[in-house]
């Protein structure tokens, strides 16, 4: 009797499959694409200009930066309900959610800060100086550093969390968009667009031990412009989307040498590796497309049309409670 109650729960509750939730930048949407079929199956309205798409931990927020509405929003991503505005600091363009999965650390392109949220009690912490237009944001797995990459300044700037204080800078090239710790916090990678490069820099140090440069047959260097980046949980591999080059470099990350590049759809953005690594998704702006990569093979297999220029992903875990809603 107890196994047959057990198993008529199982057929009653079944597993959801993972959703990627890519951010419309033109339309002002948000278009959910399922992980097993590989289609959009809803798309739903956002504030101006959305970019930045995160998650809380358990699947039940949806954070966006929308940076013509200067405000992050949390959405309940099951109905696409705007649940309440998060004060951001003017014109957000990325943010990362500390490991705590309540302190946001948001970058302000317009007004050179990186603004520190709780999420929880919807204060505002801090708003730390940076470089002139931040874009990038990321926090060490450890949640004791932050990071910001300054587009114009051309510099990396460490936040000590505890502390919520800027406490050094580290030059890299020009115009740096996005910033990746590897899964073990020792080592934090940088795209910089203009500069053509990503710099692989030392945690403890500081310093800058690697710059990766990319060269692709027919392809002029200036149109070979590095934003995303994705580190695979291994340690094996790093992506990086290359801009107007239509392409993603698959780096290898312990040699930092580039062993293959996948051609996707025009001006890639950004990727979002579905947790077991199978498939990475690439948003590319031009096209309006979604590009699904087969990370075994690194061959790209698919593409999604999404709304008009698409810019951000996010994966919604598998097995989320969607009968329960958002947390209000």
């Amino acid at each position: 009797m107890i196994r047959l109650c057990l198993l008529a729960l199982l057929v009653a509750t079944p597993v959801a499959a993972e959703e990627i939730f890519v951010s419309n930048e033109r339309d002002n949407t948000v278009s959910v694409i399922d992980g097993t079929s590989l289609e959009v199956v809803r798309t739903f309205p956002v504030g101006r200009r959305p970019r930045g798409v995160t998650f809380s931990r358990d699947g039940r927020r949806l954070y966006v930066c929308a940076s013509d509405s200067d405000a992050v929003q949390v959405i309940d991503p099951e109905t696409g309900r705007l649940l309440h505005n998060l004060p951001s600091g003017e014109d957000p363009e990325q943010f990362a959610l500390a490991p705590d999965d309540r302190t946001l650390f948001i970058a302000n392109e317009e007004n050179a800060t990186t603004t520190v949220v709780d999420a929880e009690s919807r204060k505002v912490l801090a708003q730390i100086d940076v470089g002139i237009e931040p874009e990038g944001m990321a926090v060490s797995p450890d949640g004791r550093i932050a990071v910001t990459t300054s587009e114009t300044t051309n510099m990396v700037h460490w936040i000590d969390v505890p502390s919520l204080k800027a406490v050094d800078a580290t030059a890299v090239e020009q115009r740096p968009r996005h910033a990746e710790f590897s899964r073990d916090g020792r080592r934090l990678w940088v795209s910089s667009e203009i500069g053509g490069s990503v710099a692989v820099i030392d945690v403890a140090t500081r310093q800058v031990i690697e710059t990766i440069r990319f060269e692709i047959k027919g392809i002029a260097g200036d149109r070979i412009q590095p934003v995303g980046i994705a580190l695979t949980r291994d340690g094996r591999f790093a992506f990086v989307a290359l801009g107007p080059s239509d392409r993603v470099a698959v780096v290898d990350a312990k040699t930092y040498k580039v062993v293959n590049y996948i051609l996707v759809g025009r001006r890639v953005w950004h990727l979002a590796l579905l947790p077991d690594e199978s498939r990475m998704l690439t948003t590319n702006g031009v096209s309006g497309d979604v590009t699904v990569i087969d990370v075994a093979t690194q061959k790209a297999i698919k593409s999604i049309k999404v709304g008009r220029f698409p810019w951000g992903a996010a994966v919604r875990p598998s097995g989320t409670d969607r009968s329960a809603g958002a947390v209000p």
